[in-house]
């Protein structure tokens, strides 16, 4: 098994038990320059008007940014928090897989923002764009 294949069976192991393991998740590239993932529509991604729920796509899109900001960390950093996100909701599906892309806009020493698109794969319609400012922590 290669070392891309392994550090990427770390970062879907790291959602195993934790919601984006409930949800499904599977993400197929972490870097600090792209984060990609994705999810099948199951009904547990549904709101009860038969859409999706704008929380699965939120959901979605902030862990592809988290995931992004813990893989480009300083060094001396021991985590961060998010501290601000903000979606815009384009579309909706009932079917398919759902898919995002996280890239970096600002990685600061104090502060990183991230953006995601997250679009529906078989259309390739985009159904939410998501902008996250993300706090950057250290030990006392």
């Amino acid at each position: 098994m290669s070392t891309e294949s392994d550090a990427l069976m770390k970062w879907n192991e790291r959602g195993v038990g934790k919601l984006p393991g409930c949800l499904g998740f599977v993400f197929t590239r972490v870097s600090p320059a792209e984060v990609l993932g994705e999810f099948t529509v199951k009904t547990m991604h549904m709101a009860p008007n038969g859409f999706l729920h704008a929380g699965s796509l939120v959901t979605l899109a902030d862990t592809c940014c988290g995931y992004g900001c813990l893989a480009s960390l300083p060094p001396e950093a021991t985590g961060f928090t998010t501290i601000e996100l903000k979606s815009n909701h384009l579309g909706t599906a009932r079917e398919g897989i759902i898919t995002s892309r996280a890239t970096p806009l600002h990685t600061g020493r104090t502060t990183q923002v991230w953006d995601a698109v997250v679009t529906h794969q078989g259309s390739g319609k985009t159904l939410a764009v998501f902008r996250c400012t993300e706090l950057i922590l250290y030990s006392k």
